[in-house]
Parts: C-alpha cells; sequence; structure tokens
C-alpha cells in the first residue's frame, strides 16, 4: 500500500471522525431561527412552533430572530454571513428561495443554491381566489366573462410588486389572454383590507388570510389556486378545474443553513424537524393555519427551488415585471 494511499484512507478517517464529533456535540449553544418578516404572519408561527419544539428535542435554547425587510434579504444575507455551524437557521420562503432570483438578477445578494443548504421543506400553504361580494361571479368561468366584459376596468390586488399573489395573477392573465389592473399593496393584509372596501375586485391570497373573511361574509371565494381541493375547504373546485390544467399557486416554507454546515449537522437537523412536524399537536397546529405538513429529505427543497425559480422566472419575464 503506498503513503499516498494511506494518507488519503487516514484524511478520510479523520474527516468521518469530526463530522461524527460534530453531530453528537451538536447543539453545544441557542439555536438561532432567523426569520424574514414580523412577529405574528404565518412564517413567525411555523419558526415558534418548531423551536419551542426544537428547545425540547435538542437540549439548548431555539429562538426565533425576526429580521423583516427588502423582500427577505436582509434575513437571508444575515444568514449566508453566519457561522455555517447549525446554530444559525433561516426560515425562508417561495420569495426568498425561488421568486426572487428571478425578480433581481444580478442585483440578489445571495445566491440560494450555493450561500445556503437545505435543511427540510416544512410547510405549504393554499392560495385562493377571492373577490368583492359585489363582483357577479361564483365561478372562474363567470369571473373570466366578468374581466372580459370590461376591458382593463378590472383591477386586482396584490401583497406588493413580485410577490407571489402579483405573479400569480400575472400568470392567469398570460394563459388566459385577460386584461386586469394591478394594484400592489404592502402586504396581504391591507391588500385584503382595500378588496373588501371595493377598491379593487379581485385577488389571489394566501388561504390562512382570506378565508376567515370568506367565512365572515366579507368575501366571495371562487378557487383554490391549486392542482388539488383543499382539504380544508372541499368544496372550493381549483382553478385547473376550471379548464386551466396544472395552475398552481401554493407558497411554502423551508428551513435552510448557511453552505458548508457539516453534513452530520445537516442530518441531525432535518431529522429532529422532521420528527417535530410529524408530532400530532404540531399537525393539529398547522392544520388551523391552514398549513399542510411536508418534511422530507433535503433533496425535495433544493427540487422545489430549482422547479419554482424556473416557472416564476418565465412570469417575471413575459410580463415584464420590475422591482425597484
Amino acid at each position: 500500500m503506498t503513503n499516498a494511499l494511506l494518507s488519503t484512507m487516514a484524511a478520510t478517517a479523520l474527516l468521518a471522525c469530526a463530522l461524527s464529533t460534530s453531530a453528537a456535540d451538536f447543539p453545544s449553544k441557542a439555536i438561532k431561527l432567523v426569520v424574514p418578516y414580523a412577529a405574528g404572519g404565518s412564517t413567525d408561527a411555523l419558526a415558534r412552533l418548531v423551536g419551542e419544539k426544537l428547545t425540547q428535542r435538542l437540549g439548548q435554547p431555539a429562538i426565533v430572530e425576526n429580521k423583516p425587510g427588502a423582500s427577505e434579504q436582509i434575513a437571508i444575507v444575515s444568514v449566508t454571513k453566519a457561522p455555517p455551524d447549525g446554530h444559525t437557521i433561516l426560515v425562508s420562503t417561495l420569495s426568498g428561495l425561488a421568486v426572487n432570483p428571478g425578480l433581481y438578477g444580478p442585483r440578489l445578494p445571495y445566491d440560494p443554491m450555493k450561500d445556503l443548504v437545505p435543511i427540510t421543506l416544512a410547510a405549504s400553504v393554499p392560495s385562493v381566489v377571492v373577490v368583492h361580494p359585489q363582483v357577479p361571479a361564483k365561478t372562474m368561468a363567470e369571473l373570466a366573462a366578468f374581466i372580459k366584459s370590461k376591458p382593463d376596468s378590472v383591477s386586482y390586488a396584490s401583497a406588493g410588486n413580485g410577490t407571489p399573489s402579483h405573479l400569480g395573477m400575472e400568470h392567469y392573465k398570460k394563459i388566459t389572454g385577460l386584461a386586469a389592473v394591478h394594484v400592489p399593496y404592502k402586504g396581504g393584509a391591507p391588500a385584503l383590507q382595500e378588496l373588501m372596501g371595493g377598491q379593487v375586485q379581485l385577488m389571489m391570497a394566501l388561504a390562512p388570510e382570506a378565508m376567515p373573511l370568506v367565512k365572515a361574509g366579507k368575501l366571495r371565494a371562487i378557487a383554490a389556486a391549486t392542482t388539488q381541493r383543499i382539504a380544508a375547504y372541499p368544496e372550493l373546485p381549483t382553478v385547473a378545474e376550471s379548464g386551466l390544467k396544472d395552475f398552481d399557486l401554493t407558497f411554502w416554507y423551508a428551513f435552510m443553513a448557511p453552505a458548508g454546515t457539516p453534513p452530520a449537522v445537516l442530518a441531525k437537523l432535518n431529522q429532529a424537524i422532521d420528527a417535530i412536524l410529524q408530532e400530532k399537536d404540531v399537525r393539529a397546529r398547522l392544520a388551523e393555519m391552514s398549513l399542510d405538513v411536508v418534511g422530507g429529505p433535503p433533496a425535495r427543497v433544493t427540487d422545489r427551488i430549482k422547479a419554482d425559480a424556473a416557472k416564476w422566472k418565465k412570469v417575471i419575464d413575459d410580463a415584464g415585471i420590475k422591482v425597484d
């Protein structure tokens, strides 16, 4: 056996030992869950729920740190610069990981595929098409006829320029050839508030934000913007059922770590968070929020980022969407 081969074998053994030790010693201090949104939203609620359980499972405090602003960029950049030891975790979404690269291009100060590594795809949440009660449409076909009858005078709300609620409607406009005026707001809540007031006529909104208003009679739900009916609202047909095959505006949440985090540490985090997501009380709480548990291997996150990045980049380019 050559000296070179012996050296390689020794190095491999040392690396394996180091990885094993790093996982055994992890966590050695508090874990920070960085959330790109203010406290109180669904991303924050998910992080706090998982954080509480992580504290119990791993024996170290798991603390949520909210860093809102710049379409998740502030939080994400802070995580990419953190030590890659597993003690800093990003709780990000479709927007930060798959939409921003197509929206900001070379101006984006991070690359989700290079500067971050996946832990798990935690959950997803469906969107719904909602209208003001005075809009004379109860189905997607009737909505299309209504928009067509009023060229360029029907307006739709979004949570902001380049957000999924904006991109979803632009995707719908592209494949149907219909025209509607975009009115962006600073978040889903103010957008829905204006929709209830009649300043705009429709919106593709997150189900947890919109459906309580539907139940209260303040809005009407037309369809689920998903490929399958929403379990919590089985009576609501999908946009796909109206003839727009494969139409899907599903929002999702993923746990990420800085690039360079040891594989053994990532595996330990994946196993812990996956187990937490399967706990009965956690699933029940997430179901109350209309969040569907996903979980599974880290590769599921990578696949989802790639697929959605390509999908929404095309929508952004086709619609000529720009952000300042």
